[in-house]
């Protein structure tokens, strides 16, 4: 991961990213650049799986959308920042969200997941965590596949951290949503 210290707008972050699709960014809350290395196999994998299990039930029951490590959302802090898999419900989606040019999202998601690659800092993903349950995130899941544990960041403060035999839950975000944890570590 690469920091820089002079800040980026919305359109030069989208320009920035357009034409360099092999990297991934993000920009922290004071308008910095944040420059991270593409996952190996392993963790796109978990990725591809985690998004594809969080996708169906959410199709299923017609709950809303579900976005992929490219989509980026505009928290209220300022930050844009790209979470492994996302989920908005449908009663939260802006009329029109999927027509006219592709933008970032100027929200933040109800859930998301986090799966920590070879080369995360679990510190730096704690503290993501803590930035998307502070800028409205209701639910999310900080897959630790070094330590075979996740850690579930709920709105009211509280956080869980769950062994690699655990049955994780959607709770209210994603009601009936349940997935073993083996599957994703």
């Amino acid at each position: 991961m690469i920091q820089t210290t002079q800040t980026i707008s919305d359109q030069e972050l989208m320009k920035l990213s357009s034409q360099n699709p092999e990297l991934r960014f993000e920009r922290n809350a004071d308008g910095t650049l944040v420059t991270m290395a593409p996952t190996g196999k392993i963790s796109g994998n978990r990725e591809a799986k985690a998004i594809t299990y969080v996708y169906i039930r959410v199709q299923e029951n017609d709950l809303g959308e579900v976005f992929s490590s490219s989509t980026g959302f505009k928290l209220p802090n300022g930050a844009v920042r790209s979470p492994d898999v996302a989920f908005v419900a449908k009663d939260r989606l802006p009329l029109g969200w999927d027509e006219g040019e592709d933008e970032f999202f100027n929200l933040a998601p109800d859930f998301v997941i986090e799966i920590r690659s070879k080369t995360d800092s679990l510190d730096v993903l704690k503290s993501k965590m803590e930035e998307y349950r502070e800028n409205e995130v209701k639910l999310g899941w900080l897959l630790d596949r070094h330590n075979r544990q996740a850690l579930v960041y709920r709105q009211d403060g509280s956080i869980t951290i769950y062994p690699a035999d655990a049955i994780l839950k959607g709770e209210d975000v994603i009601p009936g949503f349940t997935l073993s944890l083996k599957i994703l570590l």
